[in-house]
């Protein structure tokens, strides 16, 4: 009884490398060596894996062995790794995630600046419409309203001028939201 703890110790550490070496070493299409638990994807070819299971290992050998030995003319059978591998969906890589992370960044930086460039002009839409109906309520006291030339001397506006001002203050307040 007092060896059980020993003996279990024992047998988990050396349970421990068969657990390891279940690994994948490979390089991706820029040259980058990855290493994963799970087989690369099926677009990297058989040469580029450079380090697999034994299992997996032994059955890349029988499936390069079976095309071998199989007519020109017969399809190639799909070896067994790569049908898993397809199966399952690799992991995006670290250079997908940062591509996609800075897409999404770009995206949120844009609708940022879209709201803020929507929210000054709706202030100043909401300004002129207030200087509008100011102008308006002015317009329509009746009080001699004033205004300056070219020369910045002052001059009261006609009843022409007044109209005519009238009108186009009338065209911009309909544009204005109520």
């Amino acid at each position: 009884m007092k060896h059980l703890p020993m003996s279990l110790l024992v047998a988990a550490a050396l349970a421990m490398p068969a657990l390891a070496q279940a690994q994948y070493m490979w390089l991706d299409e820029k040259g980058m060596k990855q290493l994963s638990d799970q087989p690369p994807p099926p677009s990297v070819p058989q040469n580029r894996i450079l380090k697999q299971p034994r299992q997996a290992a032994a059955a890349a050998a029988n499936a390069a062995a079976a095309q071998a030995a199989a007519p020109a003319d017969a399809p190639p059978a799909p070896a067994p790794a790569d049908k898993a591998a397809a199966d399952k969906k690799a992991p995006p890589s670290i250079a997908e995630r940062n591509a996609d992370f800075n897409k999404r960044r770009a995206e949120a930086a844009a609708a940022e600046q879209k709201s803020q460039q929507e929210a000054k002009h709706n202030a100043d839409t909401a300004e002129n419409c207030a200087l509008a109906r100011s102008f308006s309520h002015s317009l329509d006291s009746g009080r001699p309203i004033s205004a300056y030339d070219d020369k910045g001397q002052r001059y009261f506006l006609s009843d022409e001028q007044r109209a005519q001002r009238a009108k186009r203050n009338a065209e911009i307040l309909s544009k204005c939201p109520k």
